[in-house]
């Protein structure tokens, strides 16, 4: 009897994991991993908004080198209107834009 259990304990088992343990190992979340940034930050919204509310004379460079300048009345996507004075008002396409700033106080 003695013999027998020094044999067991000489007499190495593989180590596998069980059933159980392998759906155990299914059922565990994965690990968190991190999130992808924004696709949109709100910049933009937020400069429009604060320029239309202050109505704040704003000088817009196209892409040819044109100068316009007025107010931002709205935008949306794609383009936004510019209101001039003693000059009519523009549907002014944002691709076409190069830059904005705002207009020097005279």
């Amino acid at each position: 009897m003695i013999e027998e259990r020094r044999l067991d304990s000489l007499i190495r088992k593989p180590i596998r994991t069980t059933p159980a343990e392998m759906k155990e190992a299914v059922r565990r979340p994965p690990t968190v991993k991190k999130s992808t940034p924004p696709d949109q930050t709100n910049a933009e919204q937020f400069y429009y908004s604060k320029q239309m509310q202050s109505k704040t004379a704003m000088v817009v460079v196209m892409h040819d080198g044109e100068q316009l300048e007025g107010v931002i009345e709205w935008y949306d996507r794609d383009c936004l209107k510019l209101n001039r004075t003693g000059a009519p008002n523009l549907l002014l396409f944002k691709h076409w834009i190069k830059y904005m700033h705002k207009a020097d106080p005279e």
